[in-house]
Order: structure tokens, then C-alpha cells, then sequence
């Protein structure tokens, strides 16, 4: 299992022992609570709720320690385990969850809370999907969704898209955002300049946002992965190795979460997605066959709706400037990119 890196970022590893102050009180944990005779601990630099490292036991075992930061996340990842478990039943590919010496999902030991997965070899779809990756993606997407359709958390039932979106909250969002990169002594460089244009371009297209949303029919919601990003979908070649970091069971618009993997901004950079996309909702359909075909005809609407409204990375930029910012100004570039290219193609359908 790998982490999923903040949007935009990439995954770097650097050796934990003497550099982390964490590493130490890990290593007994794992030793203690797991029963791995650890002889390797490296850092991965990704994810936003938990520290993650990677674990090279004495026996040549591989795994992907994730310690939780808080009471709190550690008992939403006890849930998202469950979630991530029973997607297993169903036959998604996802890393294999190893269990405490006491049977426990995250064991609390040497002050840290813990989860311990088995780490899986690939590379994360920010890629991009290409050719067969598309069908490989959609058969897995589908599959998933149709077994969490089955989720004793509650069945699929429709509503209304415009609910995918606050319009009231959103416009203000975007004219604070605005006036922040207004504000005096603010860097005028030429990405604040390129922020600026983008924030308000968004912040006119708006009121279309809400037409387009308003425009489509009632679509299926239901317990969904939470967070398929391309960074939580791991590939060996053309195949997918793995779908990792499940959050717990939350309702959301299946639409949205196909969005999420089809439309991500490294895909949709190369001008042949528009070409390629049917195959990842072939395949998905082939997989899901009773999916309405409502939501599937909705995706580049959703994708492009939930996209123009959300602010990121722009939010967090307007106070973090610089060198250090380059990858996520770059993933802000290909974001905006992505979200005027599936608004585009959304009204512009036959």
C-alpha cells in the first residue's frame, strides 16, 4: 500500500532511522503490537492525515505503516478499514490489512496509533490514464460501485445534482479568495497574475455552473471509496494493482467519484481523453450493468461543475508563494485546465 500525497505533490522516501523522531517508538510498536521484527523504516512524504513509512522486516516482508495524528483520525481510519474490507469481498484489488498481535485494526502502543497494510509495488495514476488503463480502471471503478451498492450503510437512492454544489457559498468563497490575491502588499507576480484571471473566469462561469447541474436529471448517490483520487489508484503497467486509502462509508454522487479518476488534470492534458473516456464508461458499465445511465451520461457535467467550484490548490497558495510551491502551482495550471476542458465537452454534447 502507498499514501496518497497531497494533490499535485509527489511521493518521495527518505530513510526514517536517525532523521525521524518518530521512527523510534515505530520500530517498538511494530515489534510489540505487530510481532515485525523490523530491520529497515523509511518515510514516505505523502498524505495529510496520518504519517506513513515504509517497513522492511528482517524476513524481506514489505509494509506500509500509517500512524494516525489524532484520536479522532485514528478511530475515522478504523472505519475506513471496514469500508476498505468489505470492498475486498468484492472483489477490488486493495492491500492486505494486518492485523495486531490482539486482533485490533489500529493498535495504540509506544504513544502512537496505527494501521499496518501490506505495501503493494505500482505507480499511482497521476501518470495518467492512456489506452488500456482506461478500460482497466472503468471495470475496477464499476465493480467497486456495484458491491458498495450493497453496503449496510444504506442502499442508492437519487437526488438532486444541485446539491453536489453550495452556489451561495461558493460565489462568496470565490470573492474572499479574489480579494486576497487583491490585497495590498500581496507579490504581484506573474502567477498571481494567472491566479487572479483564473479566480474571476471561475467566478463568472458560475451561474452556468448551476444551470448545467440543474439541467440534469435525479442521480444515484451512495456509499462510495470517498476519496478516489488519482493518487489513491496504483498501477503495475496497464493493469490496476491496487485502489488504497478508503475513507469511512459516506454517501456521495456516483457521477462525482467516476469524475474524480476520469477527469484528473494529468489525464486530461493529452487531447485524446475525449476519445478514450468512452472506454473507462464501457468497461464500467460492463462491470456495473444496472448502473442508471444517467449518471454515467452526467460525469463530464459533474466532474466540471464540482471542479469550478472547488478553490484548490488557489486556497492555499494565496499565502504560500515560491519555489517550494512550483508542483502545486503547476497542479493549480492543469486543475483550471481540466475543469474548462469537461465544462467544454459537457456543453458542447449532442
Amino acid at each position: 500500500m502507498h499514501a496518497s500525497p497531497t494533490e499535485g505533490q509527489g511521493v518521495e522516501t527518505s530513510t526514517a532511522e536517525g532523521s525521524e523522531p518518530i521512527a523510534h517508538p515505530l520500530r517498538a510498536a511494530l515489534e510489540d503490537a505487530f510481532g515485525i521484527a523490523v530491520d529497515r523504516v523509511e518515510r514516505i512524504h505523502a498524505g495529510t492525515a496520518s504519517d506513513n513509512f515504509r517497513v522492511t522486516a528482517r524476513d524481506g516482508g514489505r509494509w506500509f505503516a500509517k500512524v494516525h495524528r489524532s484520536a479522532g483520525e485514528a478511530a475515522a481510519a478504523a472505519r475506513a478499514v471496514e469500508l476498505t474490507e468489505f470492498a475486498r469481498r468484492g472483489g477490488t484489488p486493495v492491500p492486505g490489512l494486518r492485523r495486531s498481535v490482539d486482533r485490533a485494526v489500529v493498535a495504540r502502543s509506544h504513544g502512537l496509533a496505527l494501521s499496518v497494510w501490506e505495501y503493494v509495488d505500482g505507480e499511482t495514476a497521476e501518470t495518467g490514464l492512456r489506452g488500456p488503463r482506461w478500460h482497466a480502471v472503468g471495470a475496477v471503478l464499476g465493480r467497486l460501485h456495484r458491491h458498495l451498492a450493497t453496503h449496510p450503510s444504506g442502499r442508492p437512492v437519487l437526488a438532486d445534482p444541485v446539491q453536489l454544489i453550495d452556489p451561495g457559498a461558493t460565489a462568496a468563497g470565490y470573492d474572499r479568495l479574489i480579494e486576497q490575491y487583491r490585497r495590498p502588499g500581496a507579490t504581484r507576480d506573474e502567477f498571481t497574475r494567472w491566479a487572479l484571471d483564473a479566480l474571476r473566469q471561475r467566478r463568472a462561469l458560475l451561474p452556468e455552473v448551476v444551470g448545467l447541474l440543474r439541467g440534469l436529471p435525479p442521480l444515484t448517490t451512495q456509499i462510495l471509496h470517498g476519496d478516489l483520487a488519482a493518487p489513491n489508484v496504483l498501477l503495475r503497467g496497464d493493469e490496476v494493482a491496487a485502489v488504497i486509502d478508503f475513507q469511512p462509508p459516506t454517501r456521495g454522487f456516483l457521477a462525482w467519484e467516476v469524475a474524480r479518476i476520469a477527469g484528473d488534470p494529468r489525464t486530461l492534458a493529452v487531447p485524446r481523453w475525449r476519445a478514450e473516456l468512452p472506454g473507462l464508461l464501457d468497461s464500467y458499465r460492463a462491470a456495473h450493468p444496472t448502473v442508471p445511465s444517467a449518471d454515467l451520461d452526467a460525469v463530464l457535467a459533474v466532474g466540471a461543475a464540482y471542479t469550478l467550484a472547488s478553490t484548490y490548490p488557489l486556497s492555499v497558495l494565496v499565502d504560500r508563494r515560491g519555489r517550494a510551491d512550483h508542483a502545486l502551482q503547476t497542479y493549480a495550471r492543469q486543475r483550471h485546465a481540466a475543469a474548462l476542458a469537461m465544462f467544454e465537452a459537457a456543453t458542447t454534447r449532442p
